[in-house]
């Protein structure tokens, strides 16, 4: 990656940007996810990521260009990180660089996140940044690979 990748906060107008990449046929099935009608989608956002104000969430841009975003939340007692980027920006270290920064506003440890354990980019992505492999969680039937960066208590 050649160019600049910064965080911002979202906007109304990143949310059709992000339910389109949510509705991508490949990063579907590198996540394992069920995608979203058009109507929950925006009702998930803008109440339980956009006006819940425990969680932290940012959107990624790569050279000036929404890529995807970056979002904390607490699930339980634990502390969730989940993104998603487009498919344009994968393999040109879009993520590597969000990350990097996004781990710089969220200090909370510990941290987990639970990939589609096919998903390898994401898995190692992860694994890059210092998460560790603690086992492993079924949503569905799909495997999922639970991480953590920090110690738990």
């Amino acid at each position: 990656m050649s160019g600049q990748v910064c965080l911002r906060d979202v906007g109304p107008a990143d949310l059709e940007v992000f339910f389109a990449q949510e509705h991508d046929p490949e990063a579907l099935r590198r996540s394992s996810w069920r995608p979203r009608e058009h109507e929950a989608f925006m009702k998930h956002w803008t109440t339980k990521v956009l006006g819940d104000p425990s969680v932290r969430v940012q959107a990624v841009t790569a050279d000036g260009e929404l890529a995807g975003n970056l979002v904390a939340w607490w699930q339980g007692d634990r502390r969730f990180l989940g993104y998603w980027l487009g498919r344009e920006f994968w393999g040109r270290g879009v993520g590597t660089r969000a990350l990097t920064l996004f781990l710089e506003q969220e200090t909370a440890r510990p941290l987990h996140a639970d990939p589609f354990g096919e998903n390898t980019g994401s898995v190692r992505l992860l694994e890059k940044h210092g998460f560790r492999r603690t086992g492993t969680v079924l949503h569905g039937e799909a495997e999922h690979i639970m991480l953590v960066l920090g110690e738990e208590g």
